[in-house]
């Protein structure tokens, strides 16, 4: 198998590249592993799952609460899971987020491990070691930084893919490119979600090249405190626009990478913006949009990566380079009434 182990503060995660569902066996105990997953995915490859006790929720980032962890935990104890027990979860972010969390609480700890089936699951759900709930309509208000075991990696789950599921994957390869690698930005120009989705070859070294970038920020930098917070670009407006209105992770992150990208130029004197803007775009993905201004500040107020009145706000200094640039809330509110 084609396996890399990456170590962290506390733990050490393999990640198996380009496998197939059928090899689990090889590294799991099928009888001391639960599998959860969500009723789209269960729906759609169900003789996968025959050997395992499985857990099925429903599908959507609304069902991403603690009434779900609690049924989970409910049905762990009706399947005698104990410390022993391995908790693998089979599907895109949401699955993922909840299997973590789930893993992180019941018993005060069992180990877990990650199979992604979407685009956006691969190249960053999956990596890092966040695991959360969302609260009303806090996003990942709650939750643990813990390391899966492992990530196996079956590529042929995107077979199954929505177009809008692979836009949403490249919502965050967009994303890191501007951040931290300026290469990778001109491939993406290049190219197309087209030539992507048909080019198999190009798509695994993609895949990987976005997860050895995520998981190296992370190895610096696990429980965020410095550089990792780079991998926030997009995401402070995102998330609130994300949770406000009936948006996709990836739209929201899409709409929140651009308004990042203006106010770059508008603060440090970002030269690219119209780069950024047309890359979203190039990849189907919405840019612009009309939102409640006032609605969407409040909302930031409550944001994880506030500090008392400053947030970090990351700002593209160039493609290829962010900064962490801190701004009063004050500040930000004005910034964000002239949007």
């Amino acid at each position: 198998m084609k396996k890399q182990t990456f170590k962290f503060t506390t733990a050490s995660t393999n990640i198996y590249f380009e496998h197939s569902f059928s090899n689990l066996k090889k590294i799991i105990d099928a009888k001391q592993t639960v599998i959860i997953t969500d009723e789209n995915v269960f729906a759609l490859h169900q003789n996968k799952f025959k050997p395992y006790n499985t857990i099925v929720i429903k599908a959507g980032e609304k069902y991403k609460i603690q009434t779900t962890v609690d049924s989970i935990i409910e049905q762990l104890i009706q399947f005698k899971a104990d410390r022993k027990t391995l908790l693998l979860g089979v599907g895109g972010g949401m699955v993922l987020d909840i299997t973590g969390y789930a893993a992180s609480i019941y018993m005060r700890g069992l180990q877990f491990a990650f199979v992604p089936t979407t685009l956006l699951a691969l190249i960053d759900a999956s990596i890092g070691g966040k695991n959360g709930i969302n609260t009303k309509e806090y996003k990942n208000m709650v939750g643990t930084i813990k390391q899966p075991l492992f990530i196996f990696h079956d590529l042929s789950f995107l077979k199954t893919l929505a177009i809008t599921e692979w836009q949403q994957g490249f919502a965050e390869i967009i994303k890191h490119a501007c951040i931290k690698d300026a290469t990778m930005f001109k491939l993406l120009q290049k190219h197309s979600l087209a030539f992507f989705t048909t080019h198999k070859k190009e798509l695994s070294k993609l895949i990987q090249q976005n997860v050895l970038l995520k998981i190296k920020t992370v190895q610096k930098d696990e429980f965020e405190q410095g550089e990792r917070k780079l991998l926030n670009f997009g995401h402070t407006i995102g998330h609130a626009i994300e949770m406000q209105y009936e948006l996709s992770h990836g739209q929201a992150i899409a709409i929140g990478i651009t308004y990042a990208a203006e106010l770059s130029e508008k603060i440090i004197g970002f030269k690219q913006k119209s780069e950024v803007v047309n890359i979203v775009e190039q990849y189907g993905l919405p840019t612009y949009a009309v939102f409640d201004k006032q609605k969407i500040f409040k909302h930031i107020k409550i944001d994880k990566k506030k500090e008392q009145e400053i947030i970090n706000f990351i700002l593209l200094h160039k493609i290829g380079k962010a900064v962490i640039q801190p701004i009063s809330l004050k500040t930000l509110e004005q910034h964000i009434q002239l949007l």
